[in-house]
């Protein structure tokens, strides 16, 4: 996914996607948040929450910068610029201010119900479970805390061309020439809705984007920035990937007097005087 991330279509992707979460979690109070994966996102650097973890399941590689103006359009971006990080220090900070972590993404080194904000940036579909990563997710959410996952849409012309290299491929029996990273599992988007109402999630906010072709360069992409507009309006859901913002609802639950040694009293109900009155036909008369 790294590689990929360094390619025009990766940064294309990545640009929007580090727009996107800095809109999203700019607002969002809590004190502690983390972001599992994908450290090429700077995903907690518009989050003012005191504590900000960066997890990851393994050392990253160090590789150049990439060299090259940005993309037009796409703002300038610090994968553009910085290389990977060399090392992750047990509690050190890296550079965008994020205590890094090394862990397993299904066994989380935080308490349950201790934590604010979890960003899942492609994090699911390069799990090997993805329905347990979701689930140790929802156990360190605080209840009303909010998760946020981007992933890539099976139902767009990119995961079409990703397809059609994959049978090409086999047709004549050489490597395919993916468009796409070629590890992990695409998940749709109404399949996620699923998954999250499961586990008593509510989706607050769901948007797609990246609506250009599947084109390998940059003043190609460049040429169809127009499309960007229109895609977001007419074709919403065929969008290259997709940003999901769900809330952890907990059912209110009912407090019991659990205090031994003591026998509730049943209270009497103060009595209630009616009124009845009686008319008796043929004794309605005055006697002389």
């Amino acid at each position: 996914m790294a590689d990929w991330l360094r390619t025009p279509a990766g940064r294309y992707l990545l640009a929007w996607e580090q727009r996107f979460i800095d809109a999203a979690v700019i607002d969002w109070f809590g004190y502690h948040a983390l972001q599992l994966g994908c450290p090429q996102l700077h995903g907690l650097r518009t989050n003012r929450m005191s504590n900000r973890w960066l997890a990851v399941n393994h050392a990253p590689v160090v590789r150049p910068a990439v060299e090259g103006p940005p993309m037009p359009g796409m703002g300038v971006h610090p994968l553009e610029y910085q290389p990977e990080p060399q090392a992750l220090p047990a509690m050190g900070l890296d550079a965008a201010g994020r205590v890094s972590i090394l862990c397993e993404f299904d066994a989380l080194p935080f308490e349950a119900n201790s934590l604010d904000l979890v960003l899942l940036p492609h994090t699911l579909e390069q799990a090997p479970d993805p329905h347990r990563c979701l689930r140790e997710v929802e156990r360190v959410l605080r209840p009303e805390g909010r998760v946020v996952i981007l992933g890539l849409n099976p139902a767009s012309l990119w995961a079409v061309r990703q397809n059609l290299a994959r049978v090409n491929g086999r047709m004549l029996g050489r490597p395919p020439r993916l468009y796409l990273p070629e590890e992990g599992e695409y998940i749709g988007y109404w399949r996620l809705r699923d998954w999250l109402r499961l586990l008593s999630f509510e989706v607050e906010r769901a948007q797609f984007g990246c609506y250009r072709p599947p084109l390998l360069s940059e003043p190609w992409l460049s040429r169809w920035q127009w499309i960007e507009k229109p895609g977001g309006k007419w074709w919403t859901v065929l969008g290259a990937l997709y940003g999901v913002i769900a809330v952890k609802r907990v059912h209110g639950m009912r407090l019991i007097d659990l205090t031994r040694g003591k026998t509730r009293v049943a209270k009497t109900a103060p009595a209630v005087a009616a009124v009845h009155h009686h008319h008796h036909r043929g004794r309605d008369r005055d006697t002389d």
